[in-house]
């Protein structure tokens, strides 16, 4: 997806660096992405206390929501074709609610503070538990597996989507 980011879309498909899309398209993307931007920097890291920096995560942001999106769609297809399978003995989840399990434990990890702080000044990247947060708290399939309220943290009544 960071073929699609606020970085990715300033190549054609050669690899050069051109504005290869319209103007009208630019625009609705800065707005899209603001919002992402805006969403991002307004969340702390509980561990460390300190907020993201949703500026420099912004394109790793817009691909963590995107690639969500995309391969939750790409399992609704496989499951589209294919029998659901048993589910398993004391797990009371939906087929839905384990891909979006499966997808937040991906993100599982554990940093001591000072690595924390360091990776949130440094990395493009937003830490684990807010490359959760962010991408399912935008997601409607999310919000409708858990049946979460909308104005819920996890189903906030505004959300943000660029793809």
């Amino acid at each position: 997806m960071t073929a699609f980011d606020d970085r990715g879309r300033l190549y054609d498909n050669k690899g050069n660096i051109r504005q290869w899309w319209d103007n009208a398209t630019v625009v609705k993307f800065e707005e899209k992405a603001k919002c992402i931007e805006d969403q991002y920097s307004s969340y702390v890291l509980d561990q460390i206390s300190m907020r993201i920096n949703g500026r420099s995560t912004k394109g790793e942001n817009i691909a963590d929501n995107g690639g969500l999106k995309q391969a939750y769609r790409a399992y609704k297809k496989y499951e589209s074709f294919h029998p659901i399978p048993q589910q398993l003995p004391g797990v009371n989840l939906t087929q839905d609610q384990l891909f979006f399990l499966n997808y937040a434990q991906i993100w599982c990890g554990v940093m001591n503070d000072k690595e924390a702080v360091r990776k949130l000044r440094t990395s493009e990247h937003s830490p684990g538990p807010i490359r959760v947060k962010g991408p399912l708290s935008n997601s409607k399939d999310f919000a409708d597996a858990y049946k979460c309220s909308v104005g819920s943290p996890m189903n906030p009544a505004k959300k943000c989507r660029v793809w």
